[in-house]
């Protein structure tokens, strides 16, 4: 606090820098007055001698020494830390200087009487009352000596020069000291007052701007970090702030966006009176993508205006799309477990049974040469059917996995030998195995067995009836966290996949085959994050497809 100057070392460093530059200006004060009041009285001294003024090399030699004293205090001001002793010693020192300077000039009728209220002033500004009753009593007894060796004649010789009426009459001496005493007095306890208000007043304002900045960071910080997108309008058209939030939210920067008018921005955002609930509309963001978003908006209050202050808050609501369709498909998930059961007991045997009677049929020779191609369809499609059951069994019931390190080189390889002696692998492939000969997958055997017969066998597909090649890559790398994963990336020079269906790939039975089960890739990802990884497949219609999984080492 201000206050604490008067009783100890500035402590507080915003306070103390405040203090030291209050003690600068008055030393180059101190130059300035004496320096100007001097040289204006020289200037202006008549021919009569009416004004006492000492001689011009004393004069000058007082000016100097001034100015030496001032600089000297001013070097010492930059190494000290006690400013409160420096303030009091600098102001009495000007006292002392002031009364030299009286004394030398007249006495009791110097011109430069009032210099005396300067440090009183000066003082009760920096230092409050103390600071204001100290140079008031030095300044009355310094004034008081010179009445009383004016009164017993000793005075400069120069004086006899000029028009110089000494005081003779005790009670003319007690005049003067009594007024000019009171003065300075009366003006210390007034600077003191006023100096005492102003530290107030000025301590109210510190107070009331430190809570303002406050609030003002507080706002800033909340503007920039709240997760919710918060846009102003101004009379329901003219952006006037943008936060980061909703900058992200739709691609837009506040420099593209602030002072646009919202309803070309954001046609779907209604502001309507009647809209203040919240309301989920579809917007385009800036790379023309078409998001969700749940918003609402407020009318603000806003006083000295008759414009109409609106604040929208909106969220991007597509993570949440994307979770409700993942906690329905899970849920049919759910049901279909349940079913799964009832299904492998329905259909099973039966099929075991057909699939055995026509076995039978076959081998016994009898079946009649017309009648072979029909045999031949009831022992295909019941195998179809069974290898269907058998999928969706796997789906339905996931196992754990036992995981384990997998050499993937030759693993990839005997997959590839296998697809090649089937009927689906594409006459003019070529395989592109890039694998380290020693790199192994922490994965169980036989899930990451069929994971990469899926996904290589719907590359097959694609590739039907094709010129192009199937690549598998490997390789380890860390993740942002400074983990190792084994990442494997499948890829395909095939007819890719639809933008309009490559969303709904994971879903289970949807296919584009006429003679697939839609499991496939359901049962990729299952096993993927089963192992704690991750599947991303990427498209472009006619020029293939990538598929490329993540799996973490222990």
């Amino acid at each position: 606090m201000l206050n604490s100057f008067i009783a100890k070392p500035v402590e507080n460093e915003a306070a103390a820098a405040m203090f030291k530059k209050q003690l600068q200006w008055m030393l180059f004060l101190r130059v300035v007055i004496l320096t100007l009041l001097l040289g204006i009285t020289l200037l202006l001294t008549s021919a009569e001698k009416n004004i006492i003024t000492p001689p011009f090399y004393h004069v000058t030699a007082f000016i100097a020494g001034v100015y030496i004293y001032t600089i000297f205090s001013a070097l010492i001001l930059k190494f000290i830390k006690h400013y409160t002793t420096f303030a009091y010693g600098q102001i009495l020192i000007d006292v002392l200087l002031i009364t030299l300077l009286i004394y030398y000039s007249g006495g009791s009728q110097s011109i430069f009487t009032i210099l005396f209220f300067f440090p009183i002033i000066t003082g009760s500004f920096i230092l409050f009352r103390r600071g204001g009753l100290a140079p008031a009593a030095a300044s009355t007894i310094a004034y008081g000596i010179i009445l009383a060796l004016e009164y017993k004649g000793f005075h400069p010789d120069f004086f006899e020069d000029f028009w110089y009426r000494p005081l003779l009459d005790v009670r003319s001496v007690l005049n003067f000291f009594s007024i000019h005493g009171l003065t300075f007095f009366i003006t210390a306890i007034l600077g003191s007052l006023l100096s005492e208000k102003l530290r107030r007043a000025e301590k109210a304002l510190l107070s009331t701007t430190l809570k303002y900045d406050q609030l003002t960071v507080l706002y800033k910080k909340i503007f920039d970090y709240i997760p919710s997108g918060i846009i102003t309008v101004i009379n329901q058209k003219h952006i006037i702030s943008f936060n980061p939030a909703a900058a992200r939210i739709t691609g837009f920067t506040s420099e593209e966006i602030l002072g646009m008018d919202i309803s070309n921005i954001f046609p779907n955002l209604r502001l309507d009176s009647d809209m203040n609930f919240r309301s989920e509309v579809q917007i385009t963001r800036k790379d023309r993508k078409n998001i969700p978003i749940g918003y609402s908006f407020a009318t603000l209050n806003m006083p000295g205006t008759n414009d109409i202050y609106e604040v929208i808050t909106l969220q991007d609501l597509s993570e949440t799309k994307q979770m409700q369709k993942q906690i329905l498909q899970a849920e049919k998930m759910a049901t279909l477990g349940e079913m799964a059961a009832g299904i492998a007991h329905e259909l099973r045997n039966p099929l075991a049974a057909i699939s055995g009677a026509a076995e039978v049929l076959d081998a016994s020779g009898n079946i009649k040469s017309h009648n072979q191609g029909l045999m031949n369809i009831i022992t295909r499609e019941c195998t179809r059917l069974q290898n269907s059951i058998t999928d969706f069994l796997t789906f339905s019931k996931p196992i754990e996995p036992e995981k384990e390190f997998v050499p993937l080189l030759p693993l990839v390889k005997e997959i590839i030998l296998l697809l090649q002696h089937t009927q689906d692998w594409p006459e003019k492939c070529i395989p592109v195995v890039d694998i380290p000969e020693k790199m192994d997958c922490w994965a169980d055997p036989q899930q990451i067995y069929k994971l990469l017969l899926n996904i290589l066998h719907n590359s097959c597909i694609a590739l039907r009836n094709m010129e192009g090649e199937i690549r598998v890559i490997a390789q380890e790398v860390e993740d942002g966290t400074g983990s190792e994963r084994s990442v494997l990336t499948i890829s395909d020079t095939g007819q890719g996949i639809s933008d309009l269906i490559i969303d709904k790939i994971y879903e289970p039975f949807f296919t584009t085959r006429e003679n697939g089960t839609g499991l496939g890739l359901s049962i990729v990802q299952q096993i993927v994050h089963a192992h704690g990884g991750e599947i991303t497949i990427t498209s472009t219609e006619n020029k293939g497809t990538t598929a490329e999984l993540w799996l973490p080492l222990p």
